[in-house]
């Protein structure tokens, strides 16, 4: 998986994010009350509530806003419901764009990401267009700084463990896995001392585009535009070094 790094992505847009930290604890919230209402209140349990307790806790989320939101699912009745919707695309130079919203409004989100793409240089496809391109896979990152161990040493690790793929920087390790083997991996990780620096479900490209500079703003401001959405939760590209 050579050059499928997101290190460098997730680094590269921390800024932006930080400014937004306020909507993201919005839609983490919004994650953490739909997996408690469908699996319970206990993360130790209910495996999609700790992928989203986990998804908190890597956003600074703090503990009580996240108790709050399970505080909230396991309250009488039947409180707000949200539906799971992805919408497929294309952004400029033809980059393939992979949405995912979580909506109390099916037709107002779809109207908000239909005109992000069209007023940025995108435009929105049918279901199945572009997430054949992606794969789902499973992502770690441990930073070289916390652990004092060799390349080699921590493939040896990650095998041992159940990943599929390591990739090295100077700054840190980045492991992929197998959706069904995520938990197990991220577990086995953290019970051998690993500090994990982000631990997610993801969407990796299995082929990058290289965008020229121009294309690149647009669809910066394409992704930020969908971002911004309070119902979009996540915003995956096959742009080379977005």
């Amino acid at each position: 998986m050579s050059g499928h790094s997101k290190w460098s992505n997730i680094q590269g847009r921390k800024n932006a994010q930080d400014a937004k930290r306020g909507k993201i604890f919005q839609k983490v919230s919004r994650e953490i009350y739909m997996a408690a209402k469908a699996g319970g209140p206990d993360p130790a349990m209910n495996p999609a509530l700790r992928l989203a307790v986990d998804k908190a806790k890597s956003a600074n989320m703090p503990n009580d806003n996240i108790s709050r939101a399970i505080k909230k699912a396991s309250s009488a009745g039947e409180g707000e419901h949200y539906d799971e919707v992805t919408y497929e695309g294309y952004g400029p130079g033809g980059v393939a764009v992979l949405v995912h919203a979580l909506t109390d409004n099916r037709n107002r989100t779809a109207t908000n990401v239909r005109v992000a793409f069209t007023r940025n240089g995108g435009s929105l496809g049918e279901t199945g267009s572009v997430n054949y391109m992606f794969d789902r896979k499973g992502y770690i990152v441990i930073k070289r700084e916390d652990h004092a161990i060799e390349e080699d040493d921590m493939l040896e690790v990650v095998l041992e463990a159940g990943g599929e793929d390591l990739e090295t920087s100077p700054e840190v390790f980045e492991i992929y896995t197998a959706p069904e083997d995520f938990t197990a991996v991220r577990d086995a990780l953290e019970q051998a001392g690993y500090s994990l620096a982000q631990a997610e479900l993801t969407m990796v490209p299995q082929t990058l585009l290289t965008l020229n500079d121009e294309q690149k703003a647009q669809l910066e401001r394409l992704v930020d535009k969908l971002e911004d959405d309070d119902d979009v939760s996540e915003v995956f590209t096959s742009a080379e070094n977005r």
